[in-house]
């Protein structure tokens, strides 16, 4: 297969409507994506698998849903509005704005190649900022929330009191979070508006260095379950001087984007800084009382933190295969079928009426369980190329013989394997398959 670049994937994202430019028909606006059928699909079964796997399949961690905008002392107190900032500056020449850290020549201008013509740096905030209320005043600012985490901190008691958690345990949320970035793009990889997949797992301080590790392998292990690339992968461990200031060591699960390796999550180690923070800024105790130990401390916490449009995007990426067939160009997308938008595509052979009415009673009885979709356009062949290009594992084809025989020809993706099944046990066929 040749080298795949991020210009292939994005043009199969919006030819398929995975994704489309934000208010396209206005120009569209930079850095702003719209997830349509495909890409809202495959969005949501990428969140629904680290759901099951960090909540409903674990006895130690609960979920919670929290606010986007929240008081602006939450922020001042977990040290965003003072150090939540990158390294930014302007060259003279183009007014072009880059992102210090990111620059490949430190005194080069990607934009329109001038050297010696960059302003000192400076560092930017990168919070969203708006108003609430009717007076735009500075009294009434507050911030878009640019991660999910103080949610969970703030709501620390709360939970624990509520569902009589003992250490140690977890608090996961999946939501939206906004961050003015400098210079975002590859696609919907670096985008003002995403959502994130976070995890604060509580424990006792001594035991955060074995949480630390757990959670790393745990993390890693995620991606190659759902069929991700292992060679595509790697766990990099931060040096002390790309630590945030709370953490006291962070590793990256990386992978290996068409522009080189990039990360997909974080697992930092962020000690109790933020509890001690907001139980002094909030005056709320926020420690946790051992009643075994008799003792009260502030936990210590384990931060998996993942981004939620960037890993279905490294997904969409890594699925991405192309074959030959009868001297034709097979293009496949080899998602694991837990994250395949659809997961059977029900294909009458031929739109005559006596073909329709099995199709649509098949689809009925599919449809109670999994997603799918009918297609009746073009011919056979062309339906199965457009079902491998967007990633579904199976069709299901109803022909002239089904009227006869009462079964249906199941068409693997990946192989191209056909197998004639009964129609009465269709079902249960596919959910061996499936499941």
């Amino acid at each position: 297969m040749p080298e795949l670049t991020l210009e292939t994937i994005s043009n199969l994202a919006k030819k398929r409507g995975f994704v489309f430019q934000s208010s396209e028909i206005y120009g569209g606006l930079r850095s702003a994506y719209d997830y349509g059928p495909l890409g809202v699909e495959l969005l949501r079964n990428v969140k629904d698998q680290w759901w099951r796997s960090m909540v409903r399949e674990r006895d130690d961690v609960v979920g919670i849903d929290s606010a986007i905008i929240q008081a602006r002392k939450v922020w001042q107190a977990s040290g965003h509005e003072q150090v939540f900032t990158d390294p930014m500056v302007e060259c003279r020449n183009c007014n072009a704005r880059h992102r210090t850290d990111k620059l490949a020549d430190p005194d080069k201008c990607p934009t329109c190649g001038k050297t010696g013509e960059f302003t000192e740096p400076r560092d930017f905030n990168l919070m969203l900022r708006t108003h609430m209320g009717p007076v735009e005043a500075d009294e009434n600012m507050v911030y878009l929330r640019p991660e999910t985490a103080q949610g969970i901190f703030i709501n620390f008691e709360n939970v624990r009191r509520t569902n009589r958690l003992r250490l140690p345990f977890g608090i996961a949320q999946i939501g939206k979070a906004f961050r003015n970035e400098i210079t975002p793009g590859q696609f919907v990889f670096r985008t003002r508006e995403f959502e994130q997949m976070e995890m604060e797992f509580f424990c006792r301080p001594e035991e955060s260095a074995e949480w630390f590790d757990f959670w790393k392998k745990a993390r890693f292990d995620w991606y190659t379950d759902l069929g991700m690339t292992a060679e595509n992968l790697r766990l990099r461990d931060h040096e002390s001087d790309e630590l945030s200031h709370y953490s006291s060591g962070t590793a990256d699960v990386e992978y290996l984007f068409p522009w080189g390796w990039d990360e997909l999550e974080g697992v930092a180690n962020r000690t109790d800084f933020d509890l001690r923070q907001h139980a002094e800024h909030s005056g709320e105790d926020l420690t946790y009382f051992d009643q075994e130990a008799d003792e009260r401390f502030f936990p210590h916490v384990i931060e998996p933190a993942a981004g939620a449009t960037r890993t279905t995007f490294a997904f969409l990426i890594d699925a991405y295969s192309e074959d030959t067939v009868n001297d034709e160009t097979r293009t496949v997308l080899k998602l694991d079928h837990r994250l395949a938008p659809y997961k059977i595509a029900v294909l009458p052979l031929s739109k005559k009426a006596e073909l329709i009415e099995p199709t649509q009673k098949i689809a009925a009885e599919l449809r109670k369980r999994w997603m799918i979709e009918v297609d009746v356009t073009q011919s056979i062949g062309r339906r199965y190329r457009r079902q491998d290009e967007i990633g579904t594992p199976y069709c299901v084809t109803v022909d002239f013989d089904s009227l006869e025989d009462n079964a249906v020809t199941v068409r693997d993706r990946d192989t191209m394997e056909q197998e004639r099944v009964g129609m009465d046990s269709l079902v249960g066929f596919m959910t061996e398959k499936l499941f």
